[in-house]
């Protein structure tokens, strides 16, 4: 079941849209980030990997070259470990966590699982959609935030071990970097840049009906659809499915964006030349705007009275 959500005010464009970085061709740096962790030298990112490893060098290095501050008081670095049994074994696991001061203590934590599968019978299974794609749309949001201070203080974290049961996330909420009561809202993205119809969901509107009226965009080219978050959808209903869990566990709102399965979902098959990249160029910028739509307290009401005084002057 969808609710159909699709807001396009063309007569906006002037004044709403999200600045577009200086210097750079839209969405270079996005769909680098993308090529480089889905690439066949990152072994698919597994836990516990030399490709996670990898990976995670590269997403602080990000970090730092944008200015990401650290919480350093309570983590190593960017870096919070965790460990969890499966099977037999104990993993370690490697969150990176980094932040910008807003204007207010209130939290918004912006999250993207950085981990995959791995390497199965030979196969690389690189995982560009699930989730380079998520961890590069958070990189940009890093950079964009960095240069424009919020007013929430939002916190940047890179989740470790999502495959495995969501445990990077639930560690997080175990024992976050701010107190928990600060946190008033996650916004999640797994999986946002391999859709044919344009079609991107925003799920926890349904649990958090007050959401919904942030989530405006002005792009045409795609689709915001609100769903797969009622309960009566079974396996369907995505609320849990994704890191954004472990804050609904915690009570806290959640928006997760993420597109439906595709046939390259899990298979050796999701590589960086199969996603489709205006579609995640849109994907991240509409994100985005809604993120700023949040910040601001721009409702649909707000945005058409600001365009009006914009007409007058």
């Amino acid at each position: 079941m969808k609710s159909y959500l699709f807001v396009s005010l063309a007569l906006l464009l002037s004044c709403n849209t999200v600045k577009k970085t200086e210097g750079q061709t839209p969405g270079s740096q996005l769909l680098k980030d993308v090529e480089i962790l889905s690439s066949d030298a990152y072994e698919g990112r597994k836990t516990g990997t030399k490709g996670s490893e990898m990976a995670k060098t590269y997403i602080i290095n990000r970090f730092k070259e944008v200015g990401l501050k650290s919480f350093s008081t309570d983590l190593q670095g960017y870096e919070q470990a965790f460990s969890f049994k499966s099977t037999q074994e104990t993993i370690t696991g490697k969150n990176l966590i980094g932040y910008i001061q807003g204007k207010s203590d209130s939290v918004i934590v912006i999250s993207a699982h950085y981990d995959h599968i791995g390497v199965i019978k030979g196969e690389v299974f690189n995982g560009a959609d699930d989730n380079a794609s998520g961890v590069a749309a958070l990189l940009k949001f890093c950079a964009y935030f960095a240069k424009n201070q919020p007013n929430y203080t939002l916190v940047f974290a890179a989740f470790d071990a999502e495959e495995m049961g969501l445990q990077g996330a639930k560690a997080f909420v175990a024992k976050p970097p701010v107190p928990l009561e600060k946190i008033k809202l996650n916004i999640n993205m797994d999986m946002i840049s391999h859709n044919d119809k344009g079609e991107l969901y925003a799920c926890g509107t349904f649990k958090h009906p007050w959401l919904k009226k942030y989530i405006i965009i002005t792009n045409p080219n795609i689709k915001v659809l609100l769903g797969h978050d009622d309960p009566k959808q079974g396996h369907d209903d995505w609320t849990n499915q994704s890191d954004q869990g472990a804050f609904n566990a915690k009570n806290i709102p959640f928006i997760y964006f993420g597109v439906e399965d595709h046939k390259d979902y899990h298979k050796a098959t999701d590589e960086y030349q199969n996603i489709n990249k205006a579609f995640f160029t849109d994907a991240a910028e509409s994100i985005l705007e809604i993120i700023n739509n949040i910040d601001k307290k721009r409702d649909s009401q707000k945005i058409f009275k600001d365009n009006l005084k914009m007409k007058k002057q």
